[in-house]
């Protein structure tokens, strides 16, 4: 029940994030991660998740992130990240991506968990 709500939560914070994308320099990438998660979060619903699925969103959520990490430690504090809503650097944002795909790696991993059995 508890995976349940949870799913019914993430695929809902999947969509808005997609939608709120629009304006993004770079929203296609970031639609496509986001319906990706979302789509994974129905198929859950369905019964129907391929066990590569989860897999596969999280190994890509991981790896960007890793490209990102290099940008961002020692460049942006946490207060630089929250502080202000705009993008003020690139380097902000890059901070920000980086928790929108652990946002999606966090789920694919429990997903991926829980497929293993």
């Amino acid at each position: 029940m508890a995976i349940s709500i949870l799913n019914s939560l993430f695929l809902l914070a999947y969509l808005l994030s997609a939608a709120v994308q629009y304006n993004d320099p770079d929203s296609l990438p970031w639609i496509a991660i986001y319906l990706a998660a979302a789509g994974m979060c129905i198929a859950r619903f369905r019964n129907k998740l391929p066990r590569w699925m989860p897999l596969t969103l999280l190994t890509i959520s991981l790896v960007w992130i890793g490209s990102l990490l290099p940008n961002v430690v020692g460049q942006v504090s946490m207060q630089d990240i929250i502080e202000s809503i705009s993008m003020r650097t690139k380097e902000i944002e890059e901070a920000r991506e980086i928790g929108g795909l652990a946002f999606v790696a966090v789920w694919a991993a429990v997903l991926t968990h829980r497929n293993r059995r």
